[in-house]
């Protein structure tokens, strides 16, 4: 079959690319034909390895830079305006150039399966391309952190597309209550592999993992550990990550006194190795929608400890079995929950157990068939159970 996944920018970095890489990877090593499309390309080489049977194309090349932002004016008022709402989260990086290209590229399209990863490519699937293409969109946040806006827009044009793919049971739950006329399939994304180096428990150290911008509540992190650092000197958090939010929250660490127990060390390309090393693993988010790096920290055997927040977290851990979960946004009670995972190292090994153990849903043995189930039963016209992933 033929396989098309559209991202808005393939050669960066986050875990909605590199999630959709693994898939498009697992699709071509199952012998399908497969392209990922990048709408804007800035840099030279992919962040993720992808399969040399993958084709990669490109729509919007701004390695040099951003083009002029116009399109023929005859082209654009025969598409009517912009299709992307402004309360999409990219909406600045789909200028009229861009989102031109999108719709000219999914227009021209007559067969195969589409597969779209964000609501604003979603809703220029569902509007423009045709309908010979068999049209998957994939939600990878919960429905309830979009703005109003974009909520009535996913209400108003999703019900064109054939299936809707989200990550979790909440978020199906919540997807059909306003799409009750639209499959929406329940599919986790799956970590690159589950057989990783366990930690030992022998290192005093909390990782994090994320995009250094509000969603990550990093500052909420940072101030929970001041009072962990109080009780436990000895421990010290390390956030991996780049993002806007780096000046503030260093100017925070430095607020707090806490130089030598936090660390920003940025980017890194040995993610797997710094799991391995910790020996627990914090989940500070606002929202999410299936936290892939915590479930990747899972793989190597850390006791989690999360906020309880919408949605993801309460969907994968099992408090006080895997992890501990905690009321959103409450610091105090994170800060708690971390200095008592901390004062027990055999209640810590015990979690991490059981973390690798639940985990082991998410390995891409289990997830990636489902992938290739669901295109097989759209393109032979059947409609797929909702409830996907638990039927399997």
């Amino acid at each position: 079959m033929k396989i098309r996944y559209l991202l808005l920018h393939a050669f960066g970095m986050g875990g909605t690319i590199r999630t959709v890489v693994n898939q498009a990877n697992a699709m071509a090593a199952a012998g399908h034909d497969v392209e990922l499309v990048s709408l804007v390309r800035r840099r030279d080489r992919m962040r993720f390895t992808l399969d040399p049977r993958v084709a990669v194309v490109t729509l919007v090349d701004q390695r040099a830079g951003r083009q002029p932002d116009s399109v023929p004016r005859k082209a654009w008022r025969r598409i009517r305006g912009k299709l992307v709402p402004p309360g999409e989260f990219a909406a600045a990086q789909f200028t009229e150039r861009v989102e031109w290209a999108a719709m000219e590229y999914v227009s021209k399209l007559r067969d195969g399966i589409l597969v779209t990863t964000r609501p604003a490519l979603n809703l220029i699937s569902a509007r423009r391309a045709p309908k010979s293409v068999i049209r998957v969109a994939q939600e990878h946040m919960n429905l309830s952190a979009y703005p109003d806006g974009i909520r009535r827009e996913i209400a108003r044009h999703y019900g064109r597309l054939d299936a809707v793919t989200v990550l979790t049971r909440t978020n199906r739950l919540e997807y059909q209550r306003l799409l009750p006329r639209t499959p929406i399939v329940q599919i986790p994304n799956a970590v690159h592999k589950v057989d990783q180096e366990h930690s030992r428990q022998v290192n005093p150290v909390v990782v994090a993992a994320g995009r250094l911008v509000p969603q990550k509540g990093f500052d909420l992190l940072i101030e929970a550990f001041a009072q962990v650092a109080a009780e436990h000197p000895d421990w010290r958090l390390r956030i991996f990550g780049t993002g806007p939010r780096g000046v503030e929250l260093r100017g925070l660490i430095d607020q707090h006194g806490l130089g030598g127990h936090v660390t920003l060390p940025g980017r890194t390309d040995r993610l797997e190795k710094e799991l391995a090393d910790a020996s627990v693993y914090a989940l500070s988010s606002r929202f999410e929608g299936l936290p892939m790096v915590m479930i990747e920290a899972m793989t190597h055997a850390l006791p989690v400890v999360a906020f309880d927040c919408p949605t993801g977290p309460g969907d994968v851990l099992t408090d006080g079995v895997d992890g501990v979960l905690v009321p959103p946004r409450d610091v105090a009670a994170l800060a708690a929950a971390l200095n008592r995972v901390i004062a027990g190292r055999e209640s810590r090994v015990r979690m991490g157990a059981a973390a690798a153990e639940t985990s082991r849903a998410y390995g891409p043995d289990l997830v990636m068939p489902m992938w290739e189930d669901l295109f097989s039963e759209l393109l032979r016209g059947e409609r797929v159970a909702d409830n996907f992933w638990s039927d399997r």
